[in-house]
């Protein structure tokens, strides 16, 4: 009986010798991937065209319903449509890309405490039928206000957003460097998104700006080309900034969401996302990250 009881003693000790490395030796391994957060809610983000339609969209957005368990409802307008938004408490979040008007949301009071933070950032382009006709490849390629005086002279089409969009505050700051003032039948507002316009502007063989990443994304499905770019002024510069909406515009606004957002598009994991979109179908990516 003694001799059972030994074995028995021994066997156990063994047995919790067994579970005891396993359990040290666990310690050691990587631990198992979780799955997708739990959903917590939906967040309304209001965003320009440009974001939607360059497919950037669609590329981050899964993530941060992975990581955050927030749903994303995408409201794609203009970006003074965005922000007009945001003005009356209809929209948690914005991401859009006109500075200037940026700066006035959050300095007349329509910002969360945070205020706004840059992005990203890539550039515009002028683009136009592949017959030129204002001959802007030759004569202006690198300069914005030569290119849109040539086309005003010419009395060539163009279609602008019209829709005071971002693209629509940068054309119209175009026009006003050139001192010009557009109007006539050449000169078609749009009223449109920066997809939408693309197509117009080839099926009318038309000129118009585009941001860069929706030209790529759009561009290749049209006879359109560039005519005009890389502007060394810095006037084609296309900046994105993020802004939480004041939270006590409307009790229903999702503030909580809104800085999950906020803060997880301007860490450096989603910064490092946002570099990668469009190197492996165009070499090279749509977006340069910059927040700060």
């Amino acid at each position: 009986m003694k001799t059972n009881k030994r074995r028995i003693l021994a066997v156990l000790l063994v047995l919790a010798m067994v579970f005891s490395f396993a359990a040290c030796g666990g310690a050691d391994e990587p631990a198992t991937k979780e799955g997708p957060a739990e959903i917590q809610g939906t967040i309304i983000l209001a965003t320009t065209t440009s974001t939607k339609d360059s497919g950037l969209l669609d590329f981050i957005l899964p993530e941060f319903t992975y990581n955050t368990g927030w749903e994303v409802d995408v409201i794609s307008v203009g970006s003074g449509e965005a922000m007009a938004m945001g003005e009356n408490g209809d929209a948690d979040v914005l991401l859009v890309h006109s500075p200037k008007d940026e700066v006035a949301f959050v300095e007349n009071g329509h910002a969360d405490a945070d205020g706004r933070f840059d992005v990203m950032y890539n550039d515009f382009v002028l683009v136009g039928p592949s017959t030129d006709p204002s001959g802007i490849l030759t004569a202006a390629n690198a300069d914005a206000v030569a290119a849109f005086t040539k086309i005003f002279n010419d009395q060539s089409t163009f279609i602008s957003r019209g829709d005071q969009s971002g693209t629509h505050k940068k054309e119209l700051s175009i026009w006003a460097k050139a001192a010009l003032t557009p109007a006539g039948d050449w000169y078609v507002e749009a009223a449109s998104g920066m997809g939408a316009v693309i197509t117009m502007a080839d099926e009318k063989l038309a000129y118009t700006l585009a941001d860069r990443a929706t030209w790529l994304n759009v561009g290749e499905d049209t006879d359109l080309q560039i005519v005009c770019e890389k502007d060394p002024s810095g006037i084609f510069n296309n900046q994105y900034g993020v802004i939480c909406v004041n939270s006590e515009k409307n009790e229903l606004i999702n503030a909580v969401g809104a800085k999950e957002f906020q803060n997880w598009i301007i860490s450096a994991e989603t910064q490092k996302l946002i570099g990668t979109y469009g190197i492996e179908e165009f070499g090279a990516p749509l977006f340069t990250p910059n927040a700060k």
